[in-house]
């Protein structure tokens, strides 16, 4: 039987509008480095991927000056408007080179915070999993259901205790995701991340416990944040 493959998938063709700055938010810089590029790097650095397609907007000026434009382990194609348009188009542009049993690694680019031990951790508890899973966190904070309107108040208080926030890389077959994927597609399914493509196509996948240090940047204190994380890890 074949080994099955890793490949990686990094998209980066979003905008970054609560950033509220001059570039996306995957090009702002800690310690002088991209986000992306140390997102990627501390991917690339630490699993055996086969290889790393990054979809980019259309419209982005900045990757050429990255780190990452000069890694030959990294190839890039054009990317979509939401961000499961973008893995799609990542999965269409590596099938000439994947087989549909490899593993895909789906992770944010804003996500520089990965720990390797989750990453680790990850590919060793799916690898012989028929389906795939997700880096996950228990939710740990007192969840509140709101009212709608302007002021909201507390409808109830939600029990957490089979809560979890998802995280990323999130692990599947690489012919099974694709075909999750265009089926939401063709269904018109909203998709916030990859675990929820494969729910809809009735493949339930595994939670798999990652630090709660694993931050998406996304407003701008997290930038300090981050950086905090990354001088302890």
């Amino acid at each position: 039987m074949k080994h099955s493959d890793l490949w990686l998938v990094v998209p980066a063709a979003g905008i970054g509008q609560r950033m509220k700055a001059e570039c996306p938010k995957q090009y702002l810089k800690i310690a002088d480095r991209f986000i992306l590029d140390i997102t990627l790097s501390r991917l690339l650095d630490n699993a055996p991927f086969k290889g790393c397609m990054v979809p980019l907007n259309p419209q982005d000026r900045w990757w050429p000056d990255s780190e990452s434009a000069k890694d030959d382990r990294i190839q890039t194609c054009t990317g979509g408007k939401e961000r499961a348009d973008s893995v799609l188009f990542a999965l269409h542009a590596l099938e000439d080179q994947a087989d549909d049993d490899d593993w895909v690694l789906v992770h944010d680019a804003a996500r520089p915070c990965l720990h390797p031990h989750d990453l680790s951790n990850l590919i060793d508890t799916l690898f012989e999993h028929p389906v795939g899973g997700l880096l996950a966190a228990p939710v740990a904070d007192t969840l509140k259901l709101a009212s709608r309107g302007t002021e909201p108040e507390v409808q109830e208080t939600v029990d957490r205790s089979q809560l979890w926030r998802a995280l990323t890389p999130q692990m599947f077959r690489f012919g099974a995701l694709k075909a999750a994927l265009e089926l939401c597609l063709k269904n018109s399914h909203g998709v916030t991340d990859e675990s929820s493509a494969m729910e809809f196509s009735g493949n339930m996948p595994v939670l798999v416990e990652g630090r709660a240090d694993n931050l998406k940047i996304t407003v701008p204190s997290d930038l300090g944040l981050a950086e905090f994380i990354l001088n302890r890890q």
